[in-house]
């Protein structure tokens, strides 16, 4: 294949507008539904106000940027190859003898590189304000259940109990059955003004149904001397299903943290599928978009203009990116639920995708 560097940046420059418009469009749809739903879920509490829900809505922005990319970049390609056919620019590149796969070579490329940046740099920075998006969420009391937060300092629970706050520290955890335990725990406790109260340090911790067991525990009081039990048991309102369930979402966590935090989880005995399937589909988005490219040149290349048909290949191509959706959706829960690998489930709907766009394209220009 010959490449004009002339060409290619202009059929470059074309797909960049295109896709700069449709992801604008995207995500200012995007934004005015967050703001309505959070304005309805914010009705009741009189704390969130507009401008509260405002930021909320920005710092989500970022996170559904990455989730509509895929879209966003089919859409643009499908404009922009659709544009330049019918002001007849390829219908002269391709009667000058340059083939399809030549000029969707720079825009693949240019959606490689968009998914690469996306991955590498534009994550981390989401992941960030992701984070900030549901820690307001627990603030603003817009979300139920108990924060939760985990990483390589241990893991890290808080909970509202009988009118006092109680956070609770371990180094390690391990889950055996349906049953948890905490090595080298700590529960700090505080009323509802953050004044502190007590302290327990203990060794070892196992949460049964409504209660923290504690081996060798030390009772900490100010102007108080420090008392010992042998077993101490301490209320609570954690079960492990709420733990479990309250995870940190692997949205929050940036893609060069996400090995670190695997590694936590699997270490102490949780099922790591969510963060393991999330990190591999991060790897397998720069494929995903290279094949959008690959889907949109099979709706929107058509050399021969009098034969009609646009309204056929538009409907067939907004039909292919539902299907492509409820496709992945349906293969990313068979990797969630351990039927499938989760790298293979995380790889399968890019290299599906991509196989397809270019089994068409190769029927529709070699055939």
């Amino acid at each position: 294949m010959r490449f004009s560097p002339i060409l290619s940046l202009y059929i470059v420059r074309h797909f960049l507008a295109a896709f700069a418009a449709a992801l604008g469009v995207i995500m200012g749809l995007i934004f005015l539904f967050d703001v309505i739903e959070l304005l309805r879920r914010a009705a009741t509490h009189g704390n969130a106000g507009f401008d509260v829900i405002l930021e909320m809505a920005l710092f989500k922005l970022p996170q559904m940027v990455q989730q509509v990319l895929p879209f966003a970049v089919m859409i643009g390609a499908m404009t922009a190859f659709w544009a330049m056919t019918r002001s007849r620019e390829l219908v002269v590149t391709r009667s000058a003898g340059v083939s399809a796969w030549e000029f969707l070579g720079p825009v693949t490329v240019a959606a490689f590189l968009i998914g690469m940046v996306d991955v590498t740099v534009f994550n981390p920075v989401a992941a960030i304000l992701y984070q900030r998006y549901e820690t307001m969420q627990d603030q603003m009391l817009l979300r139920g259940g108990n924060p939760l937060s985990v990483g390589e300092s241990g893991l890290w629970l808080r909970e509202v109990h009988q009118g006092e706050e109680v956070v609770v520290h371990a180094n390690a955890v391990r889950q055996e059955g349906y049953d948890l335990y905490l090595r080298e725990v700590s529960v700090f406790v505080t009323d509802a003004d953050a004044r502190f109260l007590y302290s327990i340090e203990a060794s070892l911790a196992k949460l049964d149904a409504g209660t923290f067991h504690l081996t060798e525990a030390n009772l900490l009081r100010p102007g108080r001397p420090v008392e010992h039990f042998p077993s101490y048991d301490f209320p609570t309102q954690l079960t492990l299903a709420k733990i479990q369930d309250n995870f940190a979402s692997p949205e929050t966590i940036s893609f060069w943290q996400l090995p670190g935090f695997i590694h936590f989880f699997e270490s102490a005995g949780f099922s790591a599928n969510r963060q393991k399937l999330y990190f591999q589909s991060l790897l397998s988005s720069p494929v995903l978009l290279v094949a959008m490219v690959l889907l949109a040149a099979v709706f929107s290349l058509k050399p021969n203009l009098r034969s009609g048909g646009l309204m056929t290949r538009l409907v067939g191509g907004v039909v292919a990116g539902f299907v492509f959706y409820f496709f992945s959706k349906v293969v990313y829960a068979l990797g969630l639920s351990a039927t499938l690998p989760v790298a293979l489930a995380a790889w399968t709907p890019a290299l599906v995708a991509g196989l397809f766009g270019l089994a068409a394209l190769f029927h529709l220009e070699d055939g």
